[in-house]
């Protein structure tokens, strides 16, 4: 150990008190910065999740033709180019060859899956009463593939589906407002014909838009009851990386010619709510570590000022001003050290202790305990912070005592 280490400890010690409280603002700073960060995270990283699992990394809805505009390319030479707007396609509603168009996008090297959909308006009618729903023809091997319908189901299951060309699968929210269990049978209506389902099985995405108003057909019953033996509405797309579905939407727009929307674009607003409170939430907690750099600020100052006469007579001795200055950096390394140390394991245990609550949440996602994001990112800006505290804290008390001169000490001491 140094010699100015061993004199920043003997320092501290002095005030060992205020110094320890100054380690325990750090640490607590640290352990919340982390759980609040883990809170927001898991619960983003979720609802992503979710929403992956639900409505795919991408959706390929119409087809369109761009429209060409003409612009000027200077005023001199006269001459001009023609650029395509995005804002001024025309679209073909529909997908109007769906094998097609899969077939082109399952050339593409991050794509795990395609999924054929032909989606409509009806009326799901029982003895008890009638409510509009959204039904979604699919076939069920292909969606399995882009969704998370088999790891969604509550009650039932997918074999009976698979067997039965009059199966349907119900959202949770629908089949309770319509007291439909596993079994039951109810009546499609739409404006040409009615026909009569059975529930094959009931899941729950936790989307309340989703849960109480879409069912499952088989693709071809869905066709049938549509009256659209060809085409379908839309593709929905698995990506093996879905971070790259922005990047790989404008690709395929331009392979396929069909409008491809990104999961980042369609959940845009609420990844935005979701960033802005993780952001929000860090600093409002980062204020914890602010105030206990405050306070080591105000406890090294008070050193500084208590020991003038040890400060006088290590320079006497040949200590230099970067040496007295380093005496006090490690008096704030060392407070540093232990408030992050302690800090992590506090935010470890904090966030495990967080994860065991149960809360019962339903909206845009189904949880019934708190989620968290276990993730190293988390740690490092905590330190970040902490240290960025500390370092201002530590630096101006010690650029004072290195400026301290011995003569400077004597003089005020005799008078």
């Amino acid at each position: 150990m140094s010699a100015e280490l061993k004199i920043a400890f003997r320092f501290l010690l002095a005030r060992k008190r205020a110094m320890l409280m100054s380690v325990a603002g750090i640490a607590f700073g640290v352990a919340f910065f982390i759980l609040t960060q883990a809170q927001t995270r898991g619960f983003e990283d979720f609802y992503i999740r979710t929403i992956l699992g639900t409505t795919g990394a991408i959706q390929v809805h119409d087809r369109f033709q761009d429209t060409l505009r003409t612009m000027e390319a200077g005023r001199e030479n006269g001459a001009a180019f023609r650029i395509a707007h995005r804002e001024a396609r025309q679209y073909v509603e529909g997908v109007a060859e769906p094998g097609r168009v899969s077939a082109a996008i399952r050339e593409f090297s991050n794509v795990t899956g395609v999924s054929e959909v032909v989606s409509g308006s009806a009326r799901l009618r029982t003895p008890v009463r009638d409510q509009s729903i959204r039904l979604y023809g699919i076939r069920l091997e292909d969606h399995l593939m882009v969704s998370n319908l088999s790891e969604q189901l509550v009650r039932g299951n997918l074999q009976d589906f698979r067997q039965s060309s009059q199966g349907v699968l119900v959202g949770s929210t629908l089949a309770r407002r319509m007291q439909l269990q596993v079994g039951d049978s109810f009546h499609l209506d739409t404006p040409d014909q009615s026909r009569r389902y059975r529930v094959a099985a009931i899941y729950e995405t936790g989307v309340r838009d989703i849960d109480e108003a879409r069912i499952y057909l088989h693709l071809g019953e869905a066709r049938s009851l549509l009256k659209r033996p060809f085409g379908a509405s839309f593709l929905q797309v698995e990506l093996r990386d879905p971070d790259r579905a922005v990047r790989d939407a404008a690709r395929m727009e331009e392979v396929i010619g069909h409008f491809a929307y990104s999961w980042q674009e369609r959940e845009r607003a609420w990844l935005e709510v979701f960033r802005a409170l993780r952001v929000s939430s860090g600093l409002t907690v980062a204020t914890i570590i602010l105030i206990a750099g405050l306070g080591m600020f105000n406890t090294l100052a008070m050193i500084v000022m208590e020991k003038t006469r040890e400060i006088a007579i290590l320079r006497s001795m040949g200590y230099r001003r970067k040496d007295i200055l380093r005496i006090f950096l490690w008096q704030g390394a060392a407070v540093l050290t232990a408030g992050v140390g302690t800090g992590w394991l506090l935010g470890a245990l904090f966030t495990f202790a967080v994860s065991r609550i149960p809360i019962r949440i339903r909206g845009i996602f189904a949880t019934d305990y708190f989620v968290v994001s276990w993730s190293l990112s988390h740690y490092i800006w905590a330190v970040v912070i902490a240290a960025a505290v500390v370092l201002v804290a530590a630096l101006i008390p010690a650029r004072r005592a290195a400026r301290l001169e011995p003569g400077d000490v004597i003089r005020r001491s005799a008078a």
